[in-house]
């Protein structure tokens, strides 16, 4: 028998030390698919992350990741996902905190100054505010955007469109106009479809064979 650890119980182990050691922090720990998931409360994404980063057994230094996960159907419909590394432990760890439309979540920017861009992205996309944040403004967008277009409930189609108008040299910006002809789609293949009024070019030198015999050869 080997006494190294499987990297399954290695997770497992990590989950319950961080469990462990951030009680009433943490509320719920999971290792899926090979992957530790940490979620803790909102208020308290500071102190998590400082201590990840800075625990010897943990050692979580580097911010890979901040993005946002909308679940329309909850109260608290937002996630807010942390990824981070440890090259000196060589271990990746996700961290979530859930919020509402709200309700702000901490900025992060103290203990992982990377997060700015990250939390800027996350706040452009999803409307998640980050307070504390220095520079909390939109980052993907343009100038004067409304909405914030990773949202479930965000059209498709959005709600403006960008075109260059050559006679007022500038770009200028419309209601979105989707003009089209009603279509009837039959779901057929294009082949299935065709007729003998529905001739390709280069039939002509094919010879006329009738149907019968066709599927005869």
């Amino acid at each position: 028998m080997s006494d190294v650890e499987s990297p399954d119980a290695a997770r497992a182990v990590l989950a319950a030390h961080i469990e462990g050691s951030l009680p009433g922090v943490v509320l719920s720990t999971t290792v899926v698919r090979g992957e530790v998931t940490v979620e803790v409360r909102r208020e308290a994404i500071v102190q998590a992350l400082t201590f990840l980063r800075d625990d010897r057994r943990c050692q979580f230094t580097q911010l890979m990741d901040v993005c946002g996960v909308d679940w329309p159907q909850r109260t608290e419909r937002f996630d807010v996902v942390y990824h981070l590394l440890s090259l000196t432990r060589n271990q990746r760890l996700r961290v979530k905190v859930s919020t509402d439309e709200a309700t702000p979540v901490p900025s992060v920017t103290s203990v992982h100054p990377g997060a700015n861009w990250f939390e800027r992205e996350t706040w452009d996309l999803f409307g998640v505010f980050f307070a504390g944040h220095p520079d909390l403004r939109r980052i993907l967008t343009d100038y004067g955007f409304e909405g914030h277009p990773l949202r479930k409930d965000f059209p498709l189609t959005g709600y403006v469109e960008v075109r260059y108008d050559d006679e007022q040299k500038r770009v200028v910006y419309e209601p979105v106009k989707l003009t089209q002809d009603f279509r009837s789609f039959d779901f057929l293949s294009p082949w299935e479809g065709m007729t003998d009024q529905m001739r390709l070019p280069g039939d002509e030198k094919a010879p006329l064979m009738p149907p019968a015999a066709a599927r005869a050869q």
